[in-house]
């Protein structure tokens, strides 16, 4: 069965977006953008909230960027090619290869879980992760842990009321003194 992540950056004290919706903290570095890269490489269809799914726009046209580099060509290339499932009650289209969702977070996971499809099924964005995590639905935490304190802001970890136990899968510390933690939900 194909695994649900969550995979963002982080700040030390656990916010994805500052109090002031901003992210500009998060700047990868080449390491931490190959790292990005090489988990884009592993999923077969990604989920996606609106606001992220309007962050994430640019990539489908940054291939016609001459000034970028191998490594930013290949992620747009990626990106441009992976299927995307975005889900809006706002929204009455999207672009590229992606599709509004037509039906619940959980209803969504289930078909696609059922199909026989490679690659893992990403969640992005904290509030669509948010409603996965209250459903029991992520099965993996990938977090990038930047070196800076927010104070405030849209959290990486949702708010839940029960714990959930996690067993760490791997650690790594960056050159840019990014901590890249990959957990799977204990079962």
């Amino acid at each position: 069965m194909r695994s649900v992540t969550y995979s963002m950056a982080v700040s030390l004290d656990g916010y994805v977006v500052g109090p002031d919706e901003s992210f500009d903290w998060s700047s990868p570095d080449q390491e931490v953008f190959n790292l990005a890269t090489d988990e884009v490489r592993r999923v077969g269809v990604h989920l996606l909230g609106r606001r992220l799914y309007e962050t994430m726009l640019y990539w489908e046209t940054a291939d016609q960027n001459p000034s970028l580099d191998y490594s930013t060509l290949e992620f747009a290339a990626l990106w441009m090619g992976l299927p995307k499932l975005v889900f809006s009650t706002t929204l009455s289209a999207v672009q590229g290869n992606a599709r509004l969702a037509s039906s619940s977070l959980a209803d969504e996971i289930e078909r696609l879980r059922a199909e026989p499809a490679e690659g893992d099924i990403a969640i992005g964005g904290a509030t669509l992760a948010a409603e996965a995590a209250a459903l029991g639905l992520i099965d993996e935490y990938r977090a990038r842990v930047y070196p800076v304190l927010l104070g405030g802001g849209r959290t990486f970890f949702p708010q839940r009321e029960h714990r959930v136990n996690l067993d760490l899968i791997e650690s790594r510390t960056l050159n840019s003194k990014v901590v890249y933690l990959r957990y799977r939900v204990a079962r």
